[in-house]
């Protein structure tokens, strides 16, 4: 084993895991802003039923006050971010890169594994970054949407100039934490066979009967998250303007 060909090999493996983690945040932060406003959807189709008999002084039955605050939105979201949390995304990862082959019928042959990779990915952490985005915007007082509609800001503009920035604010120390969560996990895309840097590692260490390509690859992990961790750091330093 010559150590400069390992380091060649797992640096390949650390390239390809680099392009998933860029790849899952280019598309999962955006998706997560999404699925945060759906879990948040006041759209309620039925909420005029019964509003005849409230005219003439009825009063509406449980199941017709039941069926008036339903919102279809706000439940499928909420299905689908218990899903996405409820169930390993190794589970997921198979689903979205065999699923095809075995629902549909396609080939997996022009499947492209680092495609999978991101969008299994891509939806697992939309799901967790949705939550932080709806605590994030929940916890901004009332008094701002109030002040804001009083200034004449339409709806749009008071959750992009207004309520978009201060979430962002208060919600990056909780998406630091995922994103430094995301460096580790992508090792877990070795379960399709794509070539990352942990299951380049274990190929190395497999042919060679040594483990010191995987505590090679731990330092690379380690780097990686530091660099990661320290430009996050940078970004709160920026983004607190009244410290």
């Amino acid at each position: 084993m010559v150590l400069a060909n390992v380091l060649q090999q797992l640096l390949t493996g650390l390239w390809a895991a680099v392009q998933l983690f860029v790849l899952t945040l280019v598309f999962s932060m955006p998706l997560g802003l999404l699925v945060a406003l759906g879990r948040m959807s006041a759209w309620a189709p039925l909420r005029r039923l019964g509003a005849k008999e409230e005219i003439v002084g009825k009063k509406p039955g449980k199941a017709v006050s039941a069926l008036r605050e339903f919102k279809p939105v706000q439940v499928l979201v909420r299905f689908f971010i218990s899903v996405l949390r409820g169930t390993p995304l190794m589970l997921q990862m198979m689903v979205v890169y065999f699923g095809p082959y075995y629902v549909f019928g396609i080939s997996l042959s022009g499947y492209s594994r680092l495609l999978a990779a991101v969008i299994a990915f891509s939806i697992n952490y939309a799901a967790y970054f949705a939550e932080i985005y709806r605590a994030g915007i929940q916890s901004i007082p009332q008094g701002q949407y109030e002040a804001a509609q009083v200034l004449g800001y339409s709806r749009r503009q008071t959750f992009f100039k207004i309520i978009l920035p201060q979430m962002v604010k208060r919600v990056l120390p909780a998406v630091t934490n995922e994103v430094i969560t995301l460096v580790k996990d992508t090792s877990l895309a070795f379960v399709i066979a794509y070539q990352e840097l942990f299951n380049v590692a274990k190929q190395i260490s497999a042919a060679n009967t040594t483990v010191l390509p995987l505590f090679i690859a731990g330092a690379f992990y380690f780097l990686f998250n530091s660099v990661v961790a320290w430009g996050m750091e940078r970004i709160e330093k920026r983004m607190s303007y009244y410290s």
